[in-house]
């Protein structure tokens, strides 16, 4: 429980900052970033002269840069892997349940990708694979921080 404040925060910052990316690769200039203490966070793009493939930025890096770091901490067997797990996880299961539920609402990105013409079956698409992974790395968590089978 500790953890999920700072995990809220980290996955705003990795989605936002795929946002930029996106944004910086299609020629956009990008305003601002805002990542407030309590709420949700938006990235600003004034021009945004591909404004679908930009807006595709924030889950996908926001899944992907998590993933990476954990799967570099967790091959080297430095110690936090178990945290970055838990926050890839996190990442991926609320990156995932944002595109893949989103649309039904026409909420922030979700709503955006809906109006550019992304097909909500991607979208639901995305959701599934995503939540799953992260649901997948949290089990795999689990699993580790259990007693073995021979122990008490």
């Amino acid at each position: 429980m500790l953890l999920l404040y700072p995990a809220w925060l980290g996955m705003m910052a990795t989605h936002e900052l795929g946002h930029v990316l996106h944004a910086k690769l299609s020629g956009g200039t990008v305003e601002g970033v805002h990542i407030p203490l309590l709420g949700f966070s938006q990235t600003f793009v004034e021009p945004n002269p591909r404004p679908h493939f930009a807006a595709w930025g924030g889950p996908i890096w926001g899944c992907v840069i998590p993933i990476v770091l954990y799967t570099i901490f967790h091959v080297a067997r430095w110690p936090g892997r178990g945290a970055l797990g838990f926050f890839a996880g996190f990442c991926l299961i609320a990156n995932g349940a944002y595109i893949g539920i989103g649309w039904t609402r026409m909420a922030g990105d979700a709503g955006d990708l809906v109006d550019y013409g992304t097909p909500v079956w991607v979208m639901i698409a995305f959701g599934l694979i995503g939540s799953a992974c992260g649901l997948f790395i949290w089990h795999r968590l689990s699993d580790s921080l259990s007693p073995s089978r021979g122990e008490g």
